[in-house]
């Protein structure tokens, strides 16, 4: 069992309304993850305190890993020569394995930096539809494997748990929610707590569509993913989610990868050429504004972690090494800052802020605002003229700013008075922005400031 080294990052909980995290006490928790997948199976100790220290940098709070991770990952040793179960055996975990894991997560906790801890990758549970494998997990041994899990990282209050791993829970015939359920009882049982969780489906899924009511599920992850193109309607599913009962919050757990082909799994063929770093400013602001409590980032090289002489997975196009200073990684920060600037527990997205067609695809505009209408935040993929409804605010007059997504920079355009629409048009140099308007009577200072 490991001493627990972060006891300065508060644990996470569910916001009272049922919406957002907050920390323990209550602060706000943006959640602005990475997709470091093969971390703990792939990186050495000083390649992973070099990868934590540019994401705390660029500002990110959660690292995605898995313990189990998919490409090969039970026969494949880590850098150190180790692998993780002892002949496959989910009750006989190698114990050299796994202290390098307790390793690598206090050194997240030393980069103030949380892990969204995957147990297993899904093909570990379920290989009819894709993945190496060998299935291991029964309902039996999964509650053993995740007894083991919580007893040795239930102290580690930078631990949030992620079950699943690119896989449905229901599968034509096949129903897995036993096994996960066996799993996340042992995970709080060893822990001796009942801990944060949340499942990490297929692409084009939610966990909502077979978990939603489960009594271990805290909040919902979708995947958008990467093979419906440029502009999957990710603000669709995570509108879906945001209305189901009981009331718990979502967010999309893998967007499309910067720098991933886009075609259509399995080819992943570049044909079509690559996300860049647009693509994902828009899935990640348009799926947030929707009503997500956070958002997920992903490189795919990153993910990955390639560098010669390993072979690239689906054709990645550059080592990690550079992957992690892409341009959409480091703007993710600005839309972190551009919530915190604002109060968003309260938070609720709100498309009748637009007196213009909202569009669709590559064109969809997602509005969100305060509760109490003291703020709204409008984005813009495109560069095009909007009217905007202001019944829904509060105020005798607005503050009107414009915040470029691609610097956190904002620019004033000044005082709108009291009338039912407004128009806007946006800087010349697009091609994305947001529209932020405040009731000046709250004092808020610049946008992502």
């Amino acid at each position: 069992m490991t001493t627990d080294v972060s006891a300065r990052q508060p644990r996470i909980r569910v916001s009272d309304n049922g919406r957002f995290l907050v920390t323990e006490r209550g602060a706000p928790f943006f959640w602005l993850a990475d997709t470091g997948w093969e971390l703990f199976h792939r990186l050495t100790r000083e390649e992973a305190a070099h990868y934590f220290a540019t994401r705390r940098r660029q500002r990110f709070n959660v690292i995605q890993a898995v313990a189990l991770a998919e490409f090969d990952g039970l026969h494949t040793p880590n850098a150190y020569g180790e692998t993780p179960l002892i002949d496959d055996d989910p009750t006989r975990p190698n114990e050299a394995y796994f202290a390098y894991v307790d390793e690598l997560i206090q050194l997240a906790a030393a980069h103030e930096l949380y892990i969204g801890l995957l147990p297993t990758w899904g093909d570990k549970v379920n290989r009819n539809q894709w993945g190496v494998g060998p299935v291991v997990f029964t309902p039996e041994n999964a509650h053993h494997y995740g007894r083991f899990l919580g007893a040795r990282y239930g102290g580690q209050s930078n631990v949030l748990w992620i079950l699943g791993g690119d896989r449905p829970a229901v599968h034509e015939e096949n129903d897995y929610r036993p096994l996960w359920r066996a799993m996340a009882a042992g995970i709080d049982e060893g822990a001796g707590l009942r801990t944060l969780k949340t499942y990490h489906p297929n692409g084009r899924h939610a966990s909502s569509m077979w978990l939603h009511e489960e009594y271990w599920l805290d909040f919902n992850m979708m995947q958008s993913g990467h093979g419906s193109g440029r502009d999957a309607p990710v603000w669709e599913a995570i509108t879906r989610d945001y209305n189901r009962q009981p009331v718990k919050p979502t967010l999309d757990g893998e967007p499309n990868y910067e720098d991933h082909p886009v075609n259509p799994w399995p080819q992943w063929q570049p044909t079509n050429g690559y996300y860049r770093a647009h693509d994902v400013r828009k899935q990640s602001y348009r799926s947030v504004f929707a009503g997500g409590c956070g958002v997920t980032y992903g490189h795919h090289a990153v993910w990955q972690f390639f560098a010669p002489p390993r072979a690239a997975i689906n054709h990645a196009d550059r080592p990690w090494q550079e992957a992690i200073e892409r341009p959409g990684a480091n703007q993710m920060q600005f839309l972190r800052a551009l919530l915190e600037s604002r109060p968003f527990v309260d938070r609720i997205p709100d498309q009748t802020l637009l007196a213009t067609p909202e569009g669709a695809a590559e064109s969809r505009i997602c509005a969100t605002r305060a509760a109490d209408g003291s703020y709204a935040l409008i984005y813009l993929p495109q560069r095009e003229s909007i009217t905007v409804n202001l019944e829904p605010l509060t105020g005798r007059t607005f503050l009107a700013w414009w915040y470029n997504p691609r610097t956190g920079e904002a620019s004033a355009i000044g005082e709108i008075h009291p009338m039912r629409h407004a128009g806007f048009t946006p800087p010349v140099d697009g091609p994305d922005w947001v529209l932020v308007l405040d009731d000046p009577a709250q004092g808020f200072g610049p946008p992502g400031q």
